[in-house]
């Protein structure tokens, strides 16, 4: 009677194992702080923003300042040619009025720039496979969005933005030898 409930736990651990459990596998977050949960959100609120209209100070109050976001990056009038400027075939004719005024203000004109990245990632497969290093199988998924704000006098006069609503990439490592695979880097240190 012993044996066979050995037995059964046995096997019930072993199914345990192979089909793996939601629960246990890992899980991990790299965001940058912000006060924005979704690209939704941060793009409605980047479309409040109207050149010619919106000024310096309303743009900070919406999040898009260095006082109230430490993740916004201050560009100076040269920064932005480097940006719109990168080389000889692109000329200043071919950029838009507003950034071509903005440019030629030199000093009166700076731009923000703001990168808010939300990537999340889950490990799935076999939990066991896993756990010993021989098949790791990860999804990354999340959003991204990037702005880029210029200001003249105290006035936004161009905004541009790009993202991704949805991102989501897969990753697998699988090492034949699992756990002594990852021993080798440590033993070629001890053989030198």
């Amino acid at each position: 009677m012993k044996m066979r409930v050995l037995l059964f736990l046995l096997v019930a651990a072993m199914a345990f194992l192979q089909t793996g459990c939601k629960s246990m596998s890992a899980k991990g977050r790299n965001n940058v702080v912000s006060k924005w949960k979704t690209f939704a959100d941060m793009k409605s609120t980047f479309d409040l923003i109207e050149p010619g209209v919106t000024t310096e100070a309303e743009l900070i109050d919406l999040g898009f300042g260095p006082s109230t976001n430490s993740n916004v990056r201050v560009l100076t009038y040269l920064d932005m040619m480097n940006r719109f400027l990168p080389n000889n075939s692109v000329k200043v004719e071919d950029l838009p009025v507003a950034v071509r005024e903005a440019l030629a203000q030199q000093e009166k004109s700076h731009a923000y720039e703001l990168e808010v990245i939300d990537e999340r990632n889950k490990r799935y497969g076999n939990l066991l496979l896993d756990v010993l290093s021989f098949d790791r199988k990860t999804c990354y998924y999340g959003w991204n969005f990037k702005a880029l704000i210029l200001v003249n006098d105290d006035r936004v006069v161009y905004k541009l933005w790009s993202g991704q609503p949805n991102t989501e990439r897969h990753e697998r490592k699988t090492r034949p030898l699992g756990p002594i695979q990852e021993l080798e880097g440590l033993l070629g240190r001890f053989v030198r």
